[in-house]
């Protein structure tokens, strides 16, 4: 895809006015602008390589060594649902040359999940922008006779304990996702929990039936038809999938459950350091638009003060999800 910046005026109203916004964020004094980023920065990614988060991690960082003058270096740490890669973020020197792009479950969904955690996301970590809204997708394998969102939802009713579905872990957002529809369907379903990409292995193989994934882990199967997609877990249609529908249309009001991604850095980072990297993302964020929106990913911005008020809300959300599914881990 072209790297140059779509014109202003075609972009989204929503990038239009992220890019407005950006170019009115405080920037801090001169002295405090040149002081960062003064080295290297690590950018850590508290997954695997290869998995969405680190896709639009090494997407942004890229942008961000040529809009800095200074290399943002992904490391993946991974382990713990994603708390070893979050606990370690949170421990580094809080100088803006530790970072983390991190997502749902060690914000929102871990502190309800885990009995014992080492960090608090909402007051150890500072929010600095929201890179991107990836909702999920409800996919099946092809054998299941169901062409439609509604005929699977009366497949489902139709095989009470029968079906399985895949996720890639207890408590992540795949488990619960599936676990928040088969509740409102009504009908019970057995989860089978796997580690990473795992499960889209044993869909595609056809060992499962269903399962909720991230549009950029199955978009390309897809296409190729080894997947059918029936649904997204977004309250409104993806940009990447605009010809599925919604579960919240389709008689589920109000139905939410996808993942998002956004930077963070450990508590006590300056408040100058955070602007001009809220500012950088920003307008970066343009140029990936393209990219973004063809892998799975809508592109989001805005401010720091929006995405703490965001992670907030769903830390709240999720917080209810996992005591009513009982799910816990160690």
């Amino acid at each position: 895809m072209p790297d140059s910046l779509t014109p202003l005026a075609r972009l989204p109203r929503r990038l239009v006015s992220v890019a407005l916004l950006a170019s009115l964020l405080p920037m801090g004094s001169h002295a405090q602008q040149r002081s960062w980023p003064a080295k290297p920065v690590k950018v850590v990614v508290a997954f695997t390589a290869g998995g969405t988060t680190d896709i639009l991690a090494r997407a942004v960082a890229q942008k961000l060594n040529e809009k800095l003058g200074q290399s943002f270096m992904v490391d993946n740490k991974p382990g713990g649902g994603g708390n070893i890669g979050t606990a370690e973020v949170v421990r580094a020197a809080p100088d803006g040359h530790t970072l983390i792009v991190n997502s749902v479950g060690p914000i929102s969904i871990n502190q309800s999940l885990y009995k014992k955690m080492s960090y608090d996301p909402l007051t150890d970590l500072v929010p600095v922008v929201q890179i991107a809204d990836v909702p999920n997708v409800l996919v099946v394998h092809p054998s299941v006779p169901a062409q439609t969102f509604e005929e699977f939802v009366a497949y489902v009713k139709s095989q009470p304990g029968k079906l399985s579905y895949g996720s890639t872990g207890i408590g992540t957002s795949s488990h619960l996702s599936s676990y928040m529809l088969t509740q409102r369907i009504g009908s019970d379903t057995l989860h089978i929990p796997y580690k990473g990409a795992h499960a889209l292995n044993d869909l595609l193989a056809g060992r499962l039936e269903f399962m909720f994934a991230t549009i950029p882990s199955v978009i390309q199967h897809i296409k190729a038809g080894k997947l059918r997609a029936l649904a997204v877990s977004s309250p409104v249609p993806s940009r990447s999938l605009p010809n599925v529908p919604t579960v919240a249309e389709k008689g589920f009001p109000g139905f939410a459950a996808g993942s998002w991604f956004g930077f963070f850095a450990p508590k006590g980072t300056p408040d100058a350091v955070v602007a001009v990297l809220n500012k950088a993302v920003n307008e970066v964020l343009p140029s990936l638009e393209e990219q973004m929106v063809r892998e799975g990913a809508d592109p989001i911005g805005g401010t720091p003060e929006q995405f703490g008020q965001f992670t907030r809300r769903e830390y709240a959300k999720w917080k209810l999800i996992v005591q009513q599914s009982g799910a816990t881990a160690e």
